[in-house]
């Protein structure tokens, strides 16, 4: 029986008004995210293989994380130190789904932690095939006014430079066949002013995968990327006003927010030999918003 898009999921009307402090729990929110759990069922599309997946403590990297599993991949999560209980139950989904899970806790606004971050992963996992680099941050400001220095740094380095550094560790390690999938937005399309210096990060992302997917083409290294419109995850009560994440999703088309799990099979696409003549592209997931 076909699944009715509009209805899968709550709509913003079961979507009470919160606010958490950044960088948000998961188990906090109302209702809680879907990550899978209950429906994702694997196929052995990416079997053997070995993914590092930045911000995969909740949100799309945790759906990202459980759907590689399922999918026959060892996985790695890099997360923030406040959010090791969350990454915890990542890292017992992988588990539970037959699969090697580790974790490493830290900043990626630090070059050298990112690359503490693919060596640990080549330690643990035995090598990498495929690094999702899908962990953001975002915080709702009235304007540019509004916008310090000192956040606009923060957006900046931990959107794109985290990106530009753990591709740089990652190349060494990566092969004939092996697969970079960055996480933009449709935000780099349809900037909201308060959202503008995130907005610019999720376009300098776009170019990134556009341009480095030209050079590794030739070395059967694949780079693409997922543009999500909005998508239920921690990252909204902890970065948008209480209002906001109320109504949150009420102005696509589908009438409500994704849930993560419905991010996840692009990434398991665009990782698994499906995708083999698709590189330098982008898969949008906006519901029905649509993307040039």
């Amino acid at each position: 029986m076909s699944t009715d898009p509009t209805t899968r999921y709550a709509g913003p009307d079961q979507q009470a008004p919160q606010k958490q402090e950044h960088p948000g729990r998961s188990g906090a929110m109302s209702p809680e995210p879907d990550y899978g759990e209950q429906t994702y069922r694997g196929s052995e599309k990416l079997a053997g293989k070995r993914a590092l997946i930045t911000g995969g403590d909740s949100g799309i990297g945790r759906a990202v994380a459980l759907a590689f599993a399922r999918e026959g991949a060892d996985v790695m999560i890099s997360h923030l130190e406040a959010e090791e209980q969350d990454a915890r139950e990542t890292c017992r989904l992988v588990v539970d789904s037959g699969r090697t899970a580790a974790s490493l806790a830290g900043d990626i606004q630090d070059e050298q932690h990112c690359q503490r971050l693919v060596d640990r992963c080549v330690e643990e996992l035995g090598g990498l095939d495929i690094l999702v680099n899908n962990a953001a941050y975002q915080m709702s400001r009235s304007g540019i006014a509004a916008i310090s220095s000192e956040q606009f740094d923060q957006v900046l380095k931990t959107n794109v430079y985290a990106m530009f550094w753990l591709c740089k560790a990652a190349l060494p390690h990566l092969s004939e066949g092996s697969a970079i999938i960055n996480t933009t937005s449709i935000q780099a399309y349809e900037p909201s002013p308060n959202l503008l210096d995130y907005a610019t990060s999720k376009a300098a992302i776009l170019n990134f995968t556009k341009g480095l997917a030209q050079e590794l083409a030739p070395k059967g290294i694949r780079v693409n990327s997922v543009a999500p419109g909005p998508v239920w995850t921690p990252l909204i009560p902890a970065t948008l006003p209480a209002d906001k994440v109320g109504e949150f999703g009420v102005d696509t088309p589908l009438g409500r927010a994704g849930q993560p799990a419905e991010l996840a099979p692009a990434y398991v696409f665009l990782a698994s030999d499906d995708s083999t003549y698709i590189t330098g592209e982008r898969i949008g997931a906006t519901g029905g918003r649509p993307l040039p």
